[in-house]
This record gives structure tokens, sequence and C-alpha cells, in this order.
């Protein structure tokens, strides 16, 4: 049978987030792609839309300065033509611009879902043509002498539709021919040097204003690109902040579900454990009587020690998982900490004797008591002192070291000559169940969970740890304690100098008196 790959129970969980991610990228560009193919001018049809609106809401801004710019020039054009004739060319440029006003309107309170928007592009583009020759009229039926007002308002004309127009490229050139071909036909009125000059300026600029409009419109194709992707990174940060929201809530259950196994779990082995202890210790004191064979007895301390490690193991655990899980209560008292470390230090001698070990203490008696709790403290020591002595060669020295900090706080520091640590395996050993490679080969069997429990019972004091190792140099654990723990004796207070105070003022006075 082929071997059980981690790839292969990923998919069978299912796809993993950059399969998912591939997906929904490949998915985005395909309809990208569908859409460009359906639109009218390469683009999406989002674009298209936007672009559309935007050219109707500049049109709709402008529909009133236009009727009033429509009002001013007929009443202008009225000194060198008749009146009527000015009026029928005004009705005609209102009713334009009117047009393009409504229709602008009413592409505005539709829906944008469902638009037809090659039907709406082409009605604009015959409004903006319509609008313009309006306009062109008014060189038709203008004066000779009038020509160059009438040419300075083309001017202007076009000005405006290229900047209102520029969003749709074809309705701006639509709007700028007619205007175009009006002055183009004074030609076949006048041909002296100045109407060529002025026909000749004018048709320029409308040139020049084509090709403003174009660049204009790939101004705002990129605006809307750039606005486009910076949504799509958006939702895609609210997509990964949804994913993320969802894992960790599904880790938050993971560990509640893990500290309910290991609370239901401590309960249920350790109702065994007790009773084989209990029970095996009686069969190694031989207390009802001698074994028949001494294999028995030997059994019995085998299982007796079996069962030990296994109880520490599970405490161990547990106390790791509460202190994880941030419901480590501190019961904290005022502690001597020289005397905390110098009674686990008694309590690790027959261990370190029996290994032929040495203890030197350098422990300042002198300090301050510590507000802490005192068990947790205990455990600190104990786990320090314990990994030292597996981790120390027989015949080897431990070196513990109590004292102030430079801060003004207190530190106690264990340093082993056992084989040390290499550098690129300190973050395993602070892991939990993590252990050197050094020290799998030469000392005893652990847990890995000693060092993990002291970092984290003593962050849950507000101090530090430290971890100095090399190989074949030994290693050395600190570990300090903030000044804000440390409890100074106060001074005593001195009753009778508060009273002397009090009998000044009018009271001393009186008493003279």
């Amino acid at each position: 049978m082929a071997d059980l790959t981690a790839e292969m129970v990923q998919r069978g969980r299912g796809p993993s987030s950059q399969e998912v991610a591939k997906r929904r990228g490949i998915a985005r560009d395909m309809r990208s792609a569908r859409e460009r193919l359906t639109s009218t001018s390469g683009l999406e049809r989002a674009f298209d839309y936007e672009l559309l609106r935007l050219y109707a809401q500049y049109r709709v801004g402008a529909g009133i300065p236009l009727l009033a710019l429509a009002l001013v020039v007929a009443g202008a054009s009225s000194i060198w033509v008749p009146a009527v004739t000015a009026a029928f060319w005004a009705a005609g440029a209102l009713a334009a611009t009117a047009l393009m006003l409504l229709l602008s309107r009413r592409f505005l309170r539709q829906a944008p879902d469902s638009l037809p928007l090659q039907r709406w592009g082409r009605a604009f583009i015959a409004a903006e043509f319509g609008q313009s020759l309006a306009w062109a009229m008014l060189l038709l039926v203008g004066a000779p002498d009038a020509r160059t007002l009438a040419l300075f308002g083309l001017v202007i004309v076009a000005a405006v539709t290229t900047m209102l127009a520029a969003t749709v490229p074809v309705a701006a050139l639509s709007g700028l021919l007619p205007l175009m071909l009006a002055a183009l036909s004074l030609l076949l009125f006048s041909r002296d040097m100045d109407t060529m000059l002025l026909v000749a300026m004018t048709v320029a600029s409308q040139v020049f204003f084509a090709g403003l409009a174009r660049r204009l419109y790939a101004s705002a194709v990129g605006t809307l690109q750039s606005r486009a992707e910076k949504d799509a990174i958006f939702a895609e940060l609210e997509q990964a902040k949804a994913n993320s929201d969802e894992a960790r809530r599904r880790a938050e259950e993971a560990n509640l579900a893990k500290s309910r196994f290991l609370a239901t779990m401590s309960h249920e082995l350790r109702t065994p454990l007790n009773a084989i202890l209990g029970f095996s210790e009686v069969m190694k004191n031989e207390v009802f009587g001698a074994h028949t064979a001494p294999a028995y007895r030997e059994y019995a301390t085998d299982i007796h020690d079996s069962g030990m490690h296994l109880l520490n193991l599970i405490n161990e655990i547990l106390d790791l998982s509460r202190i994880e899980a941030g419901r480590y209560d501190l019961s904290e008292e005022a502690v001597q900490l020289a005397h905390t470390v110098e009674e686990c230090r008694h309590m690790m001698t027959l261990r370190a004797r029996s290994k032929g070990q040495t203890f030197t203490s350098l422990i300042d008696d002198s300090l301050p008591r510590l507000w802490a709790d005192e068990r947790a403290l205990r455990q600190i020591v104990l786990n320090l002192l314990s990994n030292a002595v597996k981790f120390t060669p027989p015949g080897g020295e431990i070196t513990i070291k109590v004292g102030w900090t430079s801060s003004g706080g207190q530190y106690v520091s264990v340093k082993d000559s056992g084989p040390g640590i290499p550098e690129d395996e300190l973050g395993t050993v602070m892991s939990s169940f993590g252990r050197g490679s050094l020290a799998i080969k030469t000392a005893e069997q652990g847990s890995g969970l000693g060092l993990p429990i002291v970092k984290g019972l003593i962050d849950l004091h507000g101090g530090g740890f430290q971890l100095k190792s090399k190989p074949r140099e030994g290693t050395e654990v600190i570990v300090t304690f903030p000044a804000s723990r440390g409890m100074d004796t106060l001074p005593a207070m001195n009753l009778g100098a508060e009273r002397v105070p009090a009998e000044t003022g009018p009271a001393k006075r009186a008493r003279a008196a």
C-alpha cells in the first residue's frame, strides 16, 4: 500500500487556500474576458456603464449653463441678423440642449443592471451630433460682419463639447464634426486671407480639442481601472479578514475542546493512576509479606516509577494548557526568593548526589521579599534544577545564583555543565515537547515541557526569561522578576512626632496663656 502523504490528506479534506485563491482568480479573469468580448469599447461592462454615467452627469451639470449661453449668443446675434432668425436659431439650440438634458437624466434614473449600454451609447452619440449641429447653424444664419463672433462661439462650444463628452470618444468626435464642417463652410463664401486664417485657427483648435478628448478619456479609464483594482484589493482583504476570523474561531473552538479533553482525561487518568501508585507502593514495600520471587519487587518498583512519571507528565500538560489558555490564577503573597531557592536545591540534592554532581550556590540573603505565587515560584526553580541535573553528566557542577538585577529587580540563574544546545535548536527546546538533539543523545528522557512552563509562569509575573547555551559549554537559564514586585521594608512610624504639629497654632497659644 502506498504511503499516505500530507498532500493526500489535505486533498481529502478539500482544496487548500492556495488552490481556492487560484480558482477565484481564474474565474475573475474569465468573467472579465467575457465582458470585454461583449463590450463595444473593449472594456468591462462596469467600465462602459461608469463612462456613460460620467458623461450623463457632466451633461446634466452643464445643461443650465448651456441654455444660458444659447440665450446670450442669440441676443448678441440679433444685432446683426433679424430677431426672428435669431429666435429660430435659439429655439433649435435650446431644444437640442433640453433633449440632451432629459436624455441624460433618464439614463441616470434607471438601474445599472437593466440598461442596454450599446443602445444608450448610440442615443448619446446621436444627441451629441444634433446638439452640435444646432450650434453650427449659428454660422450659417449669421451676417458676414458677425462671422468672427460666430467662429469664436464655435471654438467655445468645441471646448465645452470636448470636456463634457471626453468619457465617450465617439460622442466627442460626433460633436466636433458639425462644428468643424461649419467652420470649413466659410471658405465657400469668402477666400480672403483673414477668413482663411480664422478658419484655419478654428479647425486647428478643434483638432487640438479632439486630441485632448482622447487624453481625457485615457485618464478616465486609468482612474476607473485603479479604482477597480483598489476595490478588488479591499474585497480580497475583507475576504482574508473573514477567513482569518473563521480560522481564529475554529482555533478557539479547538483550544476549548483541547482544554475540555485535558480536564476530562486528567480526571479519568488520575483515578486509576492513584490506584496503580498505591498498590504498587504496597507491593514494593512488601507490606503484607515478602514476595516469593525477588523479581516481583523490582517489577513493583518499575510500575510505581512509571506511574509517577505518567502522573508528572499529566500535571505538566495541565499546567501548560492552563497557562496558554490564560486560566492559571496566581495566589500571590510575600515570598523570600533566596529561601525558596535554597529549599528547592535541598530537594534536588539527593538526585544530584546519586550522579556525583555538586551544587555551587551564590545566593544573596539580603534580598527583600517578592510579591509572587510561591507554588509557581517553586515550580520554576524545580524545573530549572531538574533540567540541570538531567543534562549535567556525572561528576558535573551546577551553579545557582540569586541576586539583584540592574533595574532593581531580582533574578535566579541556573547554569549546568551539560552538552549544551546548538543555536539553531534554541527555538525547538522552547516549544512544547521540544528537545535538543544533543540532549536526546546524552540526557535522561523528558517530556520537553519544563522550559515552556517556566517561561509561561515567569510571563504571568511580568518577568523576563533568557536562555544561554552553546554546544559543549553548558546551558544557563536566567529568570528575572521586575522591581515592582519587590517589597522593601518600610520605616517605623513615629506616632509621637506626628502629634507635635497638631498642637501648633491657637491651641498652643491657649495652653501657653
